[in-house]
């Protein structure tokens, strides 16, 4: 495709994602609409377009639902997990999608995907601290990795994946356990064509759990031998100021004296740091100079600093290095200010441990959620297979008894109960059928006619004429009166040919129009729901000039409120008029249910389809309930011709 290849522009790409999305939905075929969707939305990301990324996901999610295809499923929760999880203050939802996306390919087997999906999930569990979740998930990923090519990419996962689990285990003080997996993580990119940078990521990574073990000696060590490699600033200048402070601080750590040279590195770290706009780094440089101006009683540049770090921690929501800004401000202001720092740290640690358990809890929620989500729709999906299944031998049943009683009355529940299995747009199909309905009875009617001008009429017509001529040169009294009766029986068959003229004149198919259809479906739908009904119309409104668009939407609308109301109502009796007032169509259906409150009610599924609808046609409509005194819809659409 056009819209696929890397030789045209962004621009043009885009433009023919488009084009591919607007001929796709004329198509109006939904694997073909959902593939360009994918397309385009992938171009979106390129662009910045992320609202528009989430909008076509959101709709290929719908379409993936309606068409039953599972990667096409996973794929859009993929994608709105992504969305949610970019911005970093979307988690929970960004999870939600995330995991319906992960279940799905692990139902299809797609060890790639599950992989990709898990570190995500991991990166997501380690943000909000869910240290053990992050390595439950980034365990499961790498055993799915192992059945994977060991190409660059995977290498790279399985390099990310060891560290996350490494950096967790530092967090909850398992040092070994961390060094073990910082090794593999070493191992991995080791493996890799291009992996230099994460060797010596993974080497940053060790030295810095000998540090926060106490062994500053070999943390050192693995420092001062990172920061000796040739070319290391012009590799990742980012990198290098990370390294250069951590060296510096270790040295300072492990006694040494010089701090003239020390102090010149931790401000060249800085510099770097700033110049690059890297927040991160700079945070990390201000608060080792705190901690190292703080050891050498220098308050005035200790302070400075801390309040540097206190800044940059609140405004990159980094609460580690926030809360130790707080004890090294409280420890240097002393006084009342010292102890509002204190009093700070303390509600902030006490708040993160708490938000920490609620965190947790509230992945668990979402997991245990999207599970019963799975379940309710296998037990709807059971529900509906043994309802098709009692359907059917219902139907079988009522056939068998019908066809003893009489065909007619087997030809109309067979009638009622295809209607009652048939989809929503059976409405258009029974419109056409109409017609033909006209043209059989027309056509049967004729015959009918023709038999009796045939076998009747012309018959006698022609035994008359017969007579008559046999009588035609007689005289005297007996002719006359056998020529009398025959003039008679002449009358009769004009009496008979009027008969036959007003017949023809009548209209033998009256009332088989939209009223007609409007009317069967609440009669039938009344039935089923054993619900009494009242039905009134005025004849003043012309259907047959009328929009089928406009007919088709009526009838949806009569039928999901008889479901509405025979799902939720709990009404006996139920009113539906329609009338025609200055242009207007005036659609009102009443029920003598226990009504709903129109404040928490108004975002169900059934309502908003009536919205939809009246909205499609340019009307409006009211809904007036109040509890346990029934329910009014008014529906007014504008009378066009």
């Amino acid at each position: 495709m056009l819209s696929n290849d890397p030789k045209r522009s962004l621009d043009n790409q885009i433009r023919f994602a488009k084009k591919a999305v607007t001929f796709s939905e004329r198509l109006k075929i939904d694997s073909v609409i959902i593939k360009s969707n994918q397309i385009y939305s992938g171009l979106c990301i390129y662009t910045g377009k992320f609202d528009e990324f989430r909008r076509v996901n959101f709709k290929n999610l719908r379409l993936s639902i309606k068409a039953n295809d599972s990667l096409a499923l996973a794929i859009a929760n993929h994608n709105l997990g992504w969305y949610h999880h970019r911005s970093r203050t979307q988690n929970d939802s960004a999870y939600y999608y995330y995991s319906k996306a992960y279940k799905i390919s692990e139902q299809l087997q797609l060890d790639s995907r599950q992989v990709e999906i898990l570190i995500n999930i991991s990166e997501i569990q380690k943000l909000e601290k869910d240290y053990i979740g992050s390595e439950e998930s980034a365990i499961k990923a790498i055993k799915l990795s192992e059945n994977l090519p060991k190409t660059d990419y995977n290498l790279e996962s399985l390099w990310l994946l060891y560290t996350r689990i490494g950096d967790g285990a530092v967090t909850l003080k398992m040092f070994d356990k961390a060094i073990e997996y910082h090794e593999k993580a070493y191992d991995m990119a080791k493996k890799m064509n291009d992996g230099f940078l994460l060797q010596l990521s993974s080497e940053n990574n060790i030295a810095y759990v000998y540090k926060e073990k106490g062994d500053v000696t070999t943390a050192l060590t693995i420092y001062e031998g990172i920061l000796n490699q040739k070319l290391l600033f012009d590799l990742d200048p980012n990198f290098y100021a990370l390294v250069l402070d951590n060296v510096a601080y270790a040295r300072f750590l492990n006694g040494n004296a010089d701090y003239n040279s020390l102090e010149k590195m931790f401000e060249r770290a800085y510099r770097i740091s700033d110049s690059l706009d890297d927040a991160i780094n700079k945070l990390n440089v201000s608060i080792d100079l705190s901690k190292f101006y703080k050891g050498q009683g220098k308050r005035d540049q200790a302070l400075r600093y801390a309040e540097e770090s206190y800044q940059l921690a609140g405004e990159i929501s980094s609460n580690d290095i926030l809360l130790e800004a707080m004890i090294i401000l409280s420890e240097l202001k002393g006084g009342e200010e010292g102890s509002a720092y204190l009093k700070e740290h303390i509600r902030l640690s006490d708040s993160l441990l708490a938000n920490e358990r609620r965190i947790r809890n509230k992945f668990a929620r979402i997991e245990f959620e999207t599970d019963q989500l799975e379940l309710e729709k296998e037990r709807i999906a059971t529900e509906k297979m043994w309802w098709i299944i009692s359907s059917i031998v219902l139907l079988l049943t009522s056939l068998l008894l019908y066809i003893i009683i009489t065909q007619r009355n087997k030809n109309n529940e067979l009638k009622f109960k295809r209607d009652q299995q048939e989809a929503n747009e059976e409405i258009y199909n029974l419109m056409l059928s109409q017609q033909d309905k006209v043209d059989g009875a027309r056509a049967e009617e004729k015959k009918r006619i023709s038999q009796e001008l045939h076998d009747g009429v012309l018959g006698r017509l022609f035994g008359t004429r017969l007579s008559l001529d046999s009588y035609n040169f007689n005289e005297g009294k007996e002719a006359v009166q056998v020529r009398a009766k025959y003039i008679a029986e002449l009358k009769n068959i004009e009496n008979d040919i009027r008969k036959i003229s007003h017949d023809l004149n009548a209209d033998f198919v009256s009332g088989s129009g939209f009223m007609d259809i409007l009317s069967e479906l609440i009669d039938k739908q009344t039935q089923a729901y054993q619900l009494e009904y009242q039905f009134d119309f005025t004849d003043d409104i012309n259907w047959e000039t009328i929009s089928n668009k406009t007919k088709i939407n009526i009838y949806r609308m009569v039928q999901e409120s008889l479901h509405n109301i025979y799902k939720h109502a709990k009404a006996k009796h139920v009113k539906i008029s329609i009338e025609l007032k200055k242009a207007v169509i005036w659609l009102s259906i009443t029920d003598d249910g226990v009504g709903f409150d129109l404040n928490k009610s108004k975002k169900g599924i059934g309502l908003k389809n009536i919205n939809s609808r009246v909205h499609e046609l340019d009307g409006t409509v009211e809904f007036q309930s109040v509890i346990d005194n029934g329910t009014t819809i008014l529906i007014k659409i504008p009378y066009t011709t």
